[in-house]
C-alpha cells in the first residue's frame, strides 16, 4: 500500500487504537504578568516532509478529520496535565512519526503561528508503545532544549481484548441426509442493522451428538461486551455446494452461556422455525455448552508494554547467484547512492523493529559464501566475522558491517536457510524454557535464489512453529520465488517431509520487487503479520506479559 504526504494509512487486518495522555513539566513562561497557557498539539507524518494535525478521534482519512488535534488549553500554568487525550489507529508494520508540540495561546484565533511555541517533541508511536512511557526534554525550532521544559507521553491500549472460551457438544440433532448430519454452528451478534456472523465452528462430520473443538470468539464481536445482549445460535447441516440445512436456532446472552459447566451444562434447545407446525415438535436436538469462560486475551500491545523483548536477527544471502558486488549487475552492488535492493530491505524493516528492542543490538549472519581464512563454504557465519559477538549496534551498524565484509568473501553456495533457522531456534526454545513472555526472536533472511535444503528448512519451520519465533523473508531480485510462497503457507499450514504440521504459521514472504522505491509499504507488509504472531503465540501458551502490572485489566 503506497503512502504519501497527503494520507493515512488505511486499516490493515491488523490494527489497534492507542490512547496517549500529554503532560508538560517546567514550561518556559512566556506571559509577563501569569504564567503560560499552554496546548499541545499532535502532528503525524507517515512519509515526506508534511506534518497533518490529528483529530482526538481518529486518521483514517484525511477528509474525516473532524474536531482538533489539540488538547484544551489550561491557563496560567507552566506543569500541566492536559485532560483531553489523543487516539490513534496503532500500526505496528509502520513507522509513526510524531511531532508534539506545546503553545502559549494568547488569543482566540486558531491559527498556532500567532502564538508562543514552548517547544516540541519528535518520536515514533512505537517508541512510545515499547516503553509505555516516555519522557523526553522539549525542543525549539533551532534544536536547542526549550528551557528546562520536558513532555511526558503515556500511551494505553483501549480495545476491549477480551474473549470467551467455548467447550460445546450437540445431542440428539436432526437427521438431514439419510442417517446422519453434519453440524456445525454459526454464533451472531446483534448489531443496528441486523445479526452479524461472530463465529462458525468447524464441521463435525457423520455425528448426531457431535463435540466441536473448544473454540474462541472475542466478546466485542460476539456481544460487543454487554453480557445481556441478545445472541443468536444457528445449527446447520453442512453440505459441499454451499447449500447448507438449517438444524435449529436458538437464543441466548452471554450471561446464560456462562452458566454452563462440565457437570452441569447450559443446555438450549434448538427449534427449526419450519416445524413448529407439526404436532408433538419439541426441537430438532439441543446444544449443550459445557463451559463458556471470559478471560483476558492479551495483545501484541500487552506484550511489548508489560516487557516483552523482540530479538531481531537478520541473515544474508551471499550466495554466487547475487552476482559480483563490483559489478553494477550485481544486486549486491553498492550504487553510488550508497544502496542496493539488501540494505534498503534492512534499513525499511530494521527501523521499526529496532524501536522495541532495548539495546538495539542485532546479530548478523551471512551464508552461501567462502569465508576467510579457510575459505570453507559457510551458512552460518557473523558478517562483522566475530563469533563470540555477532552483534551490530543499530541499523547503522549493520548496514556498515554489510559494507565491509562484502570485498572480503567469496560469493559461493548452495543456497540454505536451515541452519541459520535452527541457530535462531535454539535461543528460542531456551526463553521458552523460561515460561514467562519474555523474549520473541525474529529472524529476517534475504536472499535471492531458491532454496537448495527445502525438505530440511521445512523441518527447521515446522519445529519452529512451536517456539517463540517468526520468519520473514524478503526475496531480491527477479528470481522464481515460488518456493517462498509455499513456505509461506497462509492457505494451509506448513508440513514436513516426514508429515509434521506446523502447530501456526510463521513465515512471511515478500518481494522485494513489488515495493520499488517504496520502503515504508514494504515495512508494512513485511510486518504485518507479525504481532498477530507474537500475540497467538504466547496466549496459546497461557503466558501472561512479564510486567502485568503494565498491562491493562480487561474492559
Amino acid at each position: 500500500m503506497a503512502l504519501s504526504g497527503a494520507s493515512a494509512p488505511a486499516a490493515t487486518h491488523w490494527a489497534t487504537k492507542v490512547e496517549l495522555t500529554i503532560s508538560c513539566e517546567n514550561l518556559m513562561d512566556m506571559d509577563v504578568f501569569s504564567k503560560s497557557d499552554p496546548l499541545c498539539a499532535l502532528y503525524i507524518n507517515t512519509s515526506g516532509s508534511h506534518w497533518y494535525e490529528v483529530c482526538i478521534w481518529s486518521w483514517h482519512k484525511i477528509s474525516s478529520w473532524i474536531g482538533f488535534g489539540r488538547t484544551e488549553m489550561i491557563l496560567n500554568c507552566l506543569n500541566p496535565k492536559f485532560s483531553k487525550k489523543f487516539i490513534i489507529d496503532y500500526y505496528f508494520e509502520m513507522v509513526q512519526r510524531l511531532k508534539f508540540c506545546v503553545y502559549d495561546i494568547d488569543n482566540n484565533t486558531y491559527d498556532l503561528e500567532d502564538d508562543d511555541f514552548l517547544g516540541e517533541l519528535e518520536c515514533t508511536l512505537g517508541q512510545i508503545v515499547s516503553s509505555r512511557q516516555i519522557t523526553r526534554p522539549l525542543m525549539l525550532k533551532n534544536l536547542r532544549p526549550a528551557g528546562r521544559g520536558t513532555i511526558t507521553i503515556c500511551a494505553e491500549e483501549i480495545t476491549d481484548t477480551r474473549v470467551a472460551e467455548f467447550e460445546v457438544s450437540g445431542r440428539r440433532l436432526d437427521k438431514k441426509f439419510l442417517w446422519w448430519s453434519d453440524p456445525f454452528l454459526e454464533f451472531f451478534k446483534l448489531t443496528e442493522t441486523g445479526w452479524q456472523l461472530a463465529h462458525r465452528t468447524e464441521v463435525v462430520y457423520n455425528n448426531l451428538n457431535p463435540i466441536w473443538r473448544p473454540f474462541r470468539i472475542s466478546v466485542r464481536s460476539l456481544c460487543g461486551g454487554d453480557v445481556e445482549k441478545p445472541i443468536k445460535v444457528d445449527c446447520y447441516d453442512h453440505h459441499v455446494n454451499g447449500s447448507h440445512v438449517l438444524i435449529g436456532s436458538f437464543r441466548t446472552t452471554l450471561a446464560e452461556l456462562q452458566t454452563g459447566t462440565h457437570i452441569c451444562p447450559a443446555e438450549f434447545e434448538c427449534v427449526n422455525p419450519k416445524k413448529l407446525r407439526k404436532t408433538n415438535y419439541k426441537n430438532s436436538g439441543v446444544i449443550c455448552v459445557k463451559r463458556c469462560q471470559v478471560v483476558k486475551e492479551y495483545t501484541f500491545l500487552d506484550y511489548i508494554m508489560g516487557g516483552c523483548q523482540i530479538n531481531f536477527t537478520i541473515a544474508i544471502d551471499f550466495t554466487g547467484s547475487n552476482g559480483d558486488p563490483s559489478s553494477p549487475q550485481s544486486l549486491h552492488y553498492i550504487n553510488p547512492e550508497g544502496y542496493n535492493e539488501y540494505l534498503t530491505a534492512i534499513w525499511a524493516v530494521g527501523k521499526v523493529i529496532q524501536d522495541y528492542d532495548s539495546n538495539k543490538m542485532f546479530p548478523v549472519f551471512g551464508f552461501g559464501a567462502q569465508v576467510p581464512p579457510s575459505w570453507q563454504v559457510s551458512h552460518e557465519f557473523p558478517i562483522n566475522f566475530n563469533p563470540a559477538n555477532p552483534f551490530c549496534a543499530g541499523i547503522e551498524g549493520v548496514v556498515e558491517a554489510y559494507q565491509k565484509c562484502l570485498p572480503k568473501l567469496k560469493l559461493w553456495g548452495p543456497t540454505n536457510f536451515s541452519p541459520i533457522i535452527k541457530h535462531v531456534a535454539c535461543f528460542a526454545r531456551q526463553a521458552l524454557q523460561q515460561n514467562r513472555a519474555s523474549q520473541y526472536f525474529v529472524l529476517l533472511i534475504i536472499t535471492d535464489g531458491v532454496i537448495t535444503d527445502m525438505d530440511q528448512t521445512r523441518t527447521a519451520i515446522v519445529e519452529a512453529s512451536r517456539l517463540p519465533m517468526s520468519i520473514i523473508i524478503v526475496g531480491v531480485g527477479g528470481a522464481d520465488f515460488s518456493a517462498m510462497e509455499f513456505l509461506d503457507s497462509d492457505d494451509k499450514l506448513l508440513r514436513s517431509p516426514m508429515g509434521d504440521v506446523a502447530a501456526r504459521d510463521i513465515v512471511q514472504f515478500v518481494p522485494f520487487r513489488d515495493f520499488q522505491g517504496n520502503s515504508t509499504a514494504l515495512a508494512q507488509s513485511v510486518l504485518a503479520e507479525l504481532p498477530d504472531q507474537v500475540a497467538s503465540f504466547f496466549n496459546s501458551y497461557k503466558l501472561k506479559p512479564p510486567n502485568i502490572f503494565n498491562v491493562s485489566d480487561p474492559s
